[in-house]
């Protein structure tokens, strides 16, 4: 996940992945298939591992804005630690150009998706217990145009 993390699913090759894993090529692609399917699960292990502050704050608050808050402060902690890479590995790895990467790029735009449905879903409830106002449907635009500059 990490080596995904820092050089981004352009930038590492299947060799880095072998000397992070500590494994022969072979067994490599014995057990995960090909680069892709190892990203995808390196993905889905950031998710569980580092996406966990993001869908715990919005599941655990009381209120909306308490979610959000503490949805905010958890990245930012998350994003900026001296150890490990910093910065969302998904909006990282989204900064693809290549066209044959065009299944990871939909692959990550379905994630950041997810998140921003986690987050409007939030929002929504916010607003039916009274806890933001109607109008608060302004931020999920903010977050949907937010979402939409990303890369796809």
């Amino acid at each position: 996940m990490r080596t995904f993390w820092t050089q981004g699913y352009e930038g590492t090759s299947i060799q880095d992945l072998v000397q992070a894993m500590g494994v022969n090529k072979p067994s490599l692609y014995a057990t995960f298939g090909c680069k892709e399917e190892i990203f995808r699960e390196a993905v889905e292990l950031y998710d569980r591992v580092e996406g966990r502050a993001t869908s715990q704050s919005l599941a655990d608050a009381r209120t909306a804005r308490e979610a959000v808050e503490t949805m905010l402060r958890a990245n930012a902690r998350a994003y900026t630690v001296a150890e490990g890479p910093r910065g969302c590995m998904i909006v990282l790895s989204s900064l693809l150009g290549a066209p044959e990467n065009a299944r990871v790029r939909a692959f990550l735009a379905d994630n950041r998706l997810a998140g921003e449905a986690l987050l409007q879903d939030r929002l929504a409830q916010g607003i039916a217990q009274g806890d933001l106002a109607p109008t608060a449907d302004k931020l999920g635009m903010i977050i949907d145009a937010a979402t939409l500059a990303w890369p796809a």
